[in-house]
């Protein structure tokens, strides 16, 4: 794929073109900077073209140590094949920027379709009253799925009746949200036990299932990512960059267009859906919008690891490589785009962290006190200006062993994380910080895995 000298001139006039920018998040903004004292970097729009396109650094596929099809390879990871893919629904949950991609953007006027807040919107919407095409008619406190429970609801034309439509694009989240719903309808089953009146199941139940989801992301997702140390200091002394009041949450950019892109560098380019199944890649085989098929129902073994089950495929190391899956998005996922680069992923994170003037990453690394990365650990064709997306990703190569984020991007996402919750007056971190798990668990804590068996369809 070879863009044109017309397409590249495109490309550099939508990452040059002038817009205002601020330091801070303004009133009615929901994006703001975490390092508002940095300049920002101005690397050459051809550079970044270059670097996202086949056959180009971030193209997996071009190096022999890269991009293995199978499930199991040399550059597995330490953590299961599904954990990218909770992240992604946790971004779905918290950021929905929907600028136009490569657009200097303009930092005053770009809106939130999302609330900063892990309080699964994309799963409850308005609730049985404000979105009631999401609820069982037959009994309003319980979320709608398929009839036989193996698929989200669906209009005639296949379009999923979710609360975030992003939450179809693949199998894998769909899934998830899928568990959510179960996991909700379970949730109010077990309260109608308990004795819960019929005018506060929905409540409760929300609100437990929101505890737990927010529980895990503090102490099962993010100590994966970024290290236990790292959760527990921010959790015992307090963030050092991100902590709004309550009530004042915003998503630094450097969050939203750099270290949380993190997961698209640990996607595979082929799964494996079932036991002794068929591998597919990820693109188009499992792109959603559409029912799922039985032969893509996916066994959650296969990409979490469940008690008494042989390990799951692993995510892919982080090196800063995406797979051909991601380098060459269909159009199904990427809609028509005006130059065919859009069609890469790496392309369009590289540019829009230079739309958004982000910071290199080494000038992060020296304002947070971290021996930056040499040159050549992070790529010579930057010249120690690294784009702070790509700087997260060999960050965690050479810092981590590709296995988490580096004190970079691991600062980053989990001070941002842990400070929405805390900037959460319903979060469970602010109303009662010492609250604990009440859902039964397979081990000593409570993990997504308890959530994704608790949320299983009937009969599977």
């Amino acid at each position: 794929m070879t863009a044109t000298a017309s397409e590249r001139r495109t490309v550099r006039d939508h990452c040059l073109a002038p817009g205002r920018l601020v330091d801070a998040p303004s009133a009615g903004a929901r994006y703001g900077r975490l390092f508002p004292g940095l300049d920002p970097l101005a690397a050459d729009p051809d550079a970044l073209y270059a670097a996202g396109t086949p056959g180009g650094i971030c193209d997996a596929s071009h190096f022999p140590t890269r991009g293995m099809l199978s499930g199991h390879s040399a550059d597995d990871a330490n953590e299961a094949a599904g954990w990218p893919f909770f992240g992604q629904f946790v971004a779905h949950d918290i950021t929905a920027d929907r600028s136009p991609v490569g657009v200097r953007a303009d930092v005053v006027a770009l809106r939130n379709a999302r609330s900063p807040r892990l309080n699964l919107e994309m799963v409850h919407a308005e609730g049985p009253v404000g979105t009631p095409f999401l609820y069982d008619a037959q009994d309003t406190a319980k979320l709608l799925t398929s009839a036989d429970g193996f698929d989200l609801p669906r209009n005639w034309q296949g379009t999923a009746l979710i609360g975030d439509p992003r939450n179809d694009v693949h199998t894998f989240v769909a899934h998830l949200h899928l568990a959510f719903l179960h996991a909700h309808n379970r949730l109010v089953d077990r309260l109608r036990e308990d004795g819960v009146g019929e005018d506060d199941l929905f409540d409760e139940a929300r609100r437990s299932l929101t505890w737990h989801y927010q529980w895990i992301v503090v102490h099962d997702f993010l100590p994966r990512l970024v290290g236990p140390e790292l959760v527990r200091e921010i959790l015992d002394d307090g963030a050092r960059y991100f902590s709004p009041g309550v009530g004042e949450a915003y998503i630094p950019l450097e969050f939203a267009d750099a270290a949380y892109r993190y997961g698209h560098g640990q996607i595979r380019h082929r799964y494996r859906m079932q036991p002794d199944g068929t591998f597919y890649p990820l693109f188009p085989d499992l792109f959603g919008h559409g029912p799922i098929p039985p032969e893509h129902r996916l066994d959650w073994a296969q990409v979490f690891d469940l008690p008494g089950e042989p390990p799951a495929q692993r995510a892919k190391r982080l090196d800063g490589g995406l797979p051909a899956s991601l380098i060459a998005l269909p159009r199904e996922v990427t809609g028509d785009v005006p130059v065919d680069a859009y069609r890469s992923l790496a392309v369009r994170d590289l540019l829009r962290g230079q739309a958004t003037a982000l910071p290199a990453g080494e000038a992060v690394a020296e304002l947070l006190g971290e021996k930056p990365l040499s040159r050549e650990e992070a790529g010579p064709e930057w010249g120690g200006a690294t784009p702070l997306w790509l700087y997260v990703l060999k960050e965690a190569q050479h810092r981590a062993r590709g296995d988490r984020l580096g004190p970079v991007g691991g600062r980053i996402v989990a001070e941002v994380l842990i400070g929405l919750l805390r900037a959460d007056a319903d979060a469970y971190l602010t109303v009662d910080p010492d609250w604990r798990p009440t859902l039964p668990s397979a081990g000593p804590d409570f993990t997504l895995v308890d959530l994704l068996m608790l949320g299983r369809a009937p009969g599977a």
